[in-house]
């Protein structure tokens, strides 16, 4: 592995080895879980919010109190329930004898202590109990191409991004051409939904007021050089190895092509390049997606074994290089061409052969 630095551009160089597939896998775009779900161990607390309905039931221990008259013997307990009430546009609810209470931003347990204190000095050893009727804060907006487009509650318990997408009727292409993106509070995140599938810890809790948006795009990636096709060729399956994407674009070519200069090219996360242990002094700390080229060298039989496990991702571009003696030729070609020289065609073989035994010493 080595850092190239030149004054218009920098890169690193990783020669394709076995330690380097213990690293990389199909990350995708990105990662769920290392923008939003490092440091959390379960769902999000639900609080109350604006536009919340909610429904609040007073208990007195004994009758004659502030709210059960003394003939209420004939009541199934000492209780009264209050009318059903939104919480306003300032956050606030109204309780009776309590005044106004803030109830945006806390939970449920906490609103029914205030209220409870607030009462103590006139109810008789007063309980309270409240329960939401009707959600309009705790939410997610899943939009895009699911089955049912909306909004969506989350339940108490918590959902994880793949309850929510099931809950909206689930992904509407094949999920080797879908991807979701979550945006929370300025923060956005892409991820491929396969992944998604595949690794529990990328299905993270949602949080409230979040987006799902879920999207069809075609991968695919660009190959040129001596193979046997150029162009961008589009994945069309869940995985594309890096011996599948040679095969795509019709091999090495045997008379063109240099199997041991097989290269790819790619962003790289930086994190998977600290793994590597790989020298990024000569990039910012602040440069999280660094230029990296993957060399692969097929005239190493071992290399096959790792053409067949490392994945291909979206945009990368793959280039198969000239042989040494076909620059040559060319050379030799271009020189002709412009002297006009009456070389015969022995000579001129001649020639050639004795510049390639030179390049193979």
């Amino acid at each position: 592995m080595k850092e190239t630095a030149t004054s218009a551009f920098k890169y690193v160089e990783i020669d394709l080895t076995q330690r380097v597939l213990a690293v990389l896998g199909d990350p995708g775009p990105g990662s769920f879980f290392r923008s939003f779900g490092k440091g959390r161990s379960g769902p999000p607390e639900l609080t109350v919010g604006v536009g919340d309905t909610v429904s609040i039931t007073i208990f007195e221990s004994a009758a004659g109190g502030l709210f059960i008259p003394n003939d209420a013997g004939s009541r199934p307990g000492n209780y009264v329930t209050l009318p059903a009430q939104t919480v306003d546009q300032k956050g606030y609810i109204a309780i009776p004898y309590a005044g106004a209470v803030l109830a945006k931003g806390r939970t449920l347990g906490a609103i029914q202590a205030e209220i409870v204190k607030k009462l103590s000095s006139r109810a008789i050893e007063p309980q309270v109990i409240i329960s939401v009727t009707s959600q309009a804060s705790n939410q997610v907006t899943v939009i895009g191409q699911v089955g049912t487009p909306g909004k969506l509650n989350i339940n108490s318990a918590g959902d994880r991004v793949l309850d929510i997408l099931s809950r909206a009727g689930g992904i509407a292409n094949a999920g080797y051409e879908t991807f979701v993106t979550l945006q929370r509070h300025g923060t956005e995140a892409t991820i491929y939904f396969l992944n998604l599938v595949n690794d529990s810890k990328e299905n993270i809790y949602v949080a409230p007021e979040d987006t799902l948006y879920v999207y069809q795009e075609q991968r695919s990636f660009t190959a040129f050089g001596a193979s046997g096709s150029s162009g961008q060729f589009k994945f069309e399956q869940e995985h594309v190895l890096l011996s599948d994407a040679v095969g795509k674009a019709g091999g090495l070519l045997d008379s063109q092509a240099d199997p041991g200069q097989v290269l790819l090219y790619r962003l790289e996360h930086r994190a998977n390049l600290e793994k590597m242990q790989v020298d990024l002094s000569a990039f910012a700390p602040d440069v999280l997606e660094v230029p990296t080229i993957y060399r692969a060298n097929f005239r190493d039989p071992s290399s096959f074994f790792v053409a067949k496990k490392f994945f291909v991702h979206d945009r990368d571009v793959l280039y198969v290089t000239n042989a040494d003696k076909v620059e040559l030729f060319k050379f030799l070609t271009l020189i002709t061409g412009i002297t006009g020289a009456a070389a015969t065609a022995t000579s001129n073989v001649t020639t050639t052969r004795s510049a390639g035994r030179y390049l193979d010493q």
